[in-house]
């Protein structure tokens, strides 16, 4: 016998979900068999509620038919773990000072603990991920950083040592490409290995914006804590070319932590990524809203065309 006992429903109304349905389409239609390299940090990586909504929001571009390629940091993490250990985490224009004990955690938290968490929660939510650090398959060969700095007493710029933070001086995508094409997410830890078998450090927005040039992907998207680019008076600039970025540099719009964000943005869209995205990972379910929806969260960046 049918229950015929009315019932309550919440949540969008029909006309709305119907309205944000077919405002997906197009997108979905236009981005399916493409890649898109997400850098996964700050407080969608440290809220639980957004956690879960981050994995969810891979699992369903993977279904539609995207290929989405995760880069992850963990610097908050890295550092709670240092203390954890009585060692004083210190950092040189924004980069950690990383000797050979640091490089030894870097490695356990980012390589193991962050990374298999992130696996974990896209595949409690249906999808099939893989764990990787860019020393698998020697996929992210690396070269040490070297920061100079000018001294007056000195003929030449001092030369500033800050252990093992390297810079990408290749990426080898094969490992990528047979995980995406085995129907897999790759999730991975930015650390690579130079010619010798030492580890590096990279900061991850940096390996993101390589990852997505070799790849050649659709779209780069480096999620923040921020809600996007923004111009003199507060407000978030979107639709932006590269050469207008590089006029928010030059007169100091854009600045500070921004910048190696910004500057990893312009090389991969100059270098054919379609388009960049700059968006708030404080925002619930952040990503689809990017990718699915008209308006946004965030700050697009347009490559040149193909």
């Amino acid at each position: 016998m049918s229950n015929n006992t009315p019932t309550t429903t919440t949540g969008l109304q029909p006309a709305v979900t119907v309205q944000v349905l077919t405002e997906a389409l197009p997108y979905i239609r236009r981005f399916t068999g493409k890649t898109i390299v997400i850098k996964y940090g700050g407080n969608a990586m440290l809220d639980e509620q957004l956690k879960h909504d981050f994995a969810r929001d891979i699992v369903l571009m993977k279904l539609v038919g995207m290929n989405p390629v995760v880069v992850h940091g963990g610097g908050p993490q890295i550092n709670e773990t240092l203390n954890r250990i009585g060692k004083q985490s210190s950092f040189i224009q924004g980069m950690r000072v990383t000797d050979s004990e640091t490089m030894n955690v870097v490695e356990m938290v980012l390589g193991g603990l962050i990374n298999k968490q992130i696996v974990n929660l896209i595949n409690q939510h249906g999808g099939n991920a893989v764990g990787l650090s860019g020393k698998d398959g020697d996929m992210i060969r690396a070269r040490k950083l070297v920061f100079t700095k000018d001294n007056p007493e000195l003929a030449e710029p001092e030369i500033i040592d800050i252990g093992h933070v390297g810079e990408v001086a290749c990426i080898d995508r094969s490992l990528v490409d047979m995980l995406v094409h085995g129907n897999f997410i790759p999730v991975i830890a930015p650390i690579g290995v130079d010619e010798t078998g030492q580890s590096y450090n990279i900061n991850a927005d940096l390996v993101a914006g390589k990852l997505a040039q070799v790849l050649d992907a659709e779209k780069l998207i480096i999620l923040t804590n921020t809600t996007g680019v923004l111009d003199a008076g507060g407000n978030v600039l979107t639709g932006l070319s590269a050469e207008q970025v590089a006029g928010l540099i030059e007169n100091g719009t854009i600045h500070g932590g921004m910048l190696p964000k910004i500057n990893s943005v312009l090389e991969a869209v100059n270098a054919g990524v379609t388009s960049a995205h700059i968006i708030d990972g404080r925002v619930s379910h952040a990503l689809l809203l990017e990718i699915f929806t008209d308006k946004g969260v965030g700050t697009l960046i347009h490559g040149r065309r193909r």
